[in-house]
This record gives structure tokens, sequence and C-alpha cells, in this order.
């Protein structure tokens, strides 16, 4: 997937937005239980500043085909968020990199400790997270769709 390129942005931008919008109007569709995207509402500060990231990834310049997040937990505990591929980009290893740069700039910001909880419902990502050396761990946040919590001790 050549054509796509990973750009770091605002997470209040348009193509953000656009990006968060398609990844929770997915969840409610692929979730069980549906998924009510005001519980995302207002919290796009925790992915800028000294703090955090976000990227989009784009293809030709301007389709968003993917998007994922970066925030602090805790002193050297970074979090993965609103990870998503569209449909039409998967199978190509734009997970992997968008996985890759968000874990790249955990380091950056100083943390050596990568975490993320996911649904039972998104098989792929549970299989990919484990074959990227992510670890099961016990449950550290409240997140009410989470089935599954993931750690990953990052190397500089």
């Amino acid at each position: 997937m050549s054509d796509v390129t990973l750009e770091l942005v605002d997470p209040g931008s348009e193509p953000a937005r656009r990006a968060v919008a398609a990844y929770l109007r997915e969840l409610d569709e692929r979730f069980e239980e549906g998924f009510d995207a005001s519980e995302a509402d207002g919290d796009e500060e925790k992915f800028s500043g000294d703090k955090g990231r976000f990227l989009v990834a784009l293809r030709d310049g301007d389709v968003v085909v993917g998007c994922g997040g970066l925030t602090t937990l805790d002193d050297g505990v970074a979090e993965i968020k609103r990870m998503w591929v569209a449909q039409e980009a998967r199978g190509q290893g734009l997970a992997g990199r968008i996985r890759r740069r968000l874990e790249e700039w955990a380091v950056e910001l100083g943390h050596d400790v990568v975490r993320l909880d996911t649904n039972r419902a998104l098989t792929n990502a549970i299989e990919m997270y484990r074959a990227a050396g992510y670890v099961d761990i016990e449950r550290y946040n409240d997140n009410p769709y989470a089935d599954f919590w993931f750690e990953k001790r990052l190397t500089s």
C-alpha cells in the first residue's frame, strides 16, 4: 500500500474527524451490543501536545483509509486508541504500519510500555496485536466495550 501516507494531524482536523466517524460507525456495526459514539466525544485533546499524537492514513493525498491515536496513561505508559483501517485497505499491511508508527511515537514521548484494549468482535486486530508481541494483561481501564487488554514493552 505504497500509495498511502501516514500523516500526523490535529485530532480535531477534518481528516481526523472523517476517520474517527468511519471508525465509530464500524464499531457500532460489528460489536454485538453496538457502540454508543457519545462515549468518544470530546477527547481529542488527549491525542495532541506533549501527551499524544493522532495520525490518519491517506490514499491519493485525501482519501482517509485509516487512523490511530496515541495518548499518555501514566509515566512511561502510553495507550493506543482509535486504531482503524478501512475495509478496502485491509490485508495490505496498513494496520501494521499504523501500529509501528504509534509505537515509535510512544518511544519519542518517553514511554517504554504501550497498552491497548479491544473487543472480542475484532478478531483480526487481536491476532495482529499478539503477533506483534502484545501480551494479554489484566483489565487496566473501565471501557465497557473491551474484552481484551494488551501490553507491549518497547525498546528504543
